[in-house]
């Protein structure tokens, strides 16, 4: 049954769906709430420990929710975080109960966890939504390209999604500790890591690109860049020089990436205050923001250029209208 009627609003079954879905995540959101306590706190306290990267935890999260309400299969996400070390698998059922119970009893799936993502992106939930536009933009790139680089990697699993007979040869590059415990928690998880060549670096602190060619990196063939939820954790001359390096590359090379504007910096917007505060006690502080001033897609073209690439697709998050900016977008440039 479609759920949207012939005005392309929600159909009537949709809304009484929702509805529901609703009354049931408020009468037990008391769950929620003990479980999203037990879980974030104790997230912030063994990231701290651990070196682990916290924010690389938050896409997984989504991507495990997607998994387990049906809409999109990530078995490597199932696996691994569960076995996050310090991971509360308390805090996790308890967070997410009222939430599967309520997909099960209703088919509603909150607007977060939706996927493909629809609509309009607020601020809290640009983590979910690129989700989306980097699938996407995977399918399409990733077509006759051979080699597939993900930058910062966290506890991305796109790598171990792709087909055994793909001949697509991956890399992941991260931070050594982050990436040193993530191999031994895919180990842990039964996740085959066959086709995924793993290399170390601080790319605000080592030549990344070296490693990566020491690696096996062909820069004579074609490779497509995935940067996601990194931009905004790393300084200027960081994210100037990793861009460079991109662009040496084999033409036809693309990366894709998401970022925030120097709104996320700047603004004493509550949610921005906050980001920052938090961001900051988790270890890993804003640094960076794209020049915000309108257009902005027009700065971020400008920045590109500076770098040696080209703008070809590109989302900006928030309305550029009379006293508003842009938050931040998502962004595909290529080599030439």
């Amino acid at each position: 049954m479609n759920p949207d009627n012939k005005t392309g609003g929600p159909s009537f079954g949709a809304v009484i769906a929702s509805f529901a879905s609703l009354m049931i995540n408020i009468v037990l959101f008391p769950v929620t709430f003990v479980g999203y306590v037990i879980w974030i706190g104790k997230l912030i306290i063994s990231g701290r420990s651990s070196g682990i990267s916290v924010t690389a935890q938050g896409p997984l999260s989504v991507r495990w929710a997607q998994h387990n309400l049906g809409i999109r299969k990530d078995e490597a996400s199932n696996r691994l975080l569960p076995v996050l070390p310090g991971f509360s698998i308390l805090g996790l059922r308890l967070t997410s109960f009222p939430m599967i119970l309520a997909h099960k009893l209703t088919g509603h799936v909150p607007k977060m966890f939706s996927y493909p993502y629809q609509g309009d992106v607020p601020k809290s939930q640009e983590a979910s939504a690129r989700g989306t536009f980097f699938d996407n933009i995977i399918d399409k790139y990733l077509v006759g390209t051979m080699q597939f680089v993900i930058l910062g990697a966290g506890f991305d699993t796109r790598a171990f999604r792709l087909p055994e007979n793909s001949g697509i040869k991956s890399f992941e590059i991260d931070m050594p500790n982050t990436q040193s415990i993530k191999r031994g928690l895919l180990e842990k998880a039964g996740i085959d890591t066959t086709g995924v060549v793993f290399v170390s670096a601080d790319f605000e602190k080592d030549d990344w690109f070296k490693e990566l060619v020491d690696a096996g990196f062909d820069t004579a063939k074609p490779a497509f860049f995935l940067w996601e939820g990194v931009t905004m954790y790393m300084d200027r001359q960081a994210i100037e020089s990793t861009l460079r390096k991109i662009a040496s590359t084999a033409a036809g090379s693309a990366v894709a990436f998401d970022y925030f504007t120097d709104e996320s910096l700047l603004s004493d917007e509550f949610y921005w205050k906050f980001a920052r505060v938090s961001t900051k006690a988790a270890g890993e502080p804003l640094k960076f923001g794209f020049d915000s001033t309108p257009p902005s897609g027009e700065r971020l073209k400008e920045f590109l250029k500076n770098c040696g690439l080209s703008l070809v697709e590109s989302r900006v998050l928030g309305k550029e209208t009379e006293g508003k900016t842009a938050w931040g977008g998502f962004a595909v440039a290529s080599v030439k």
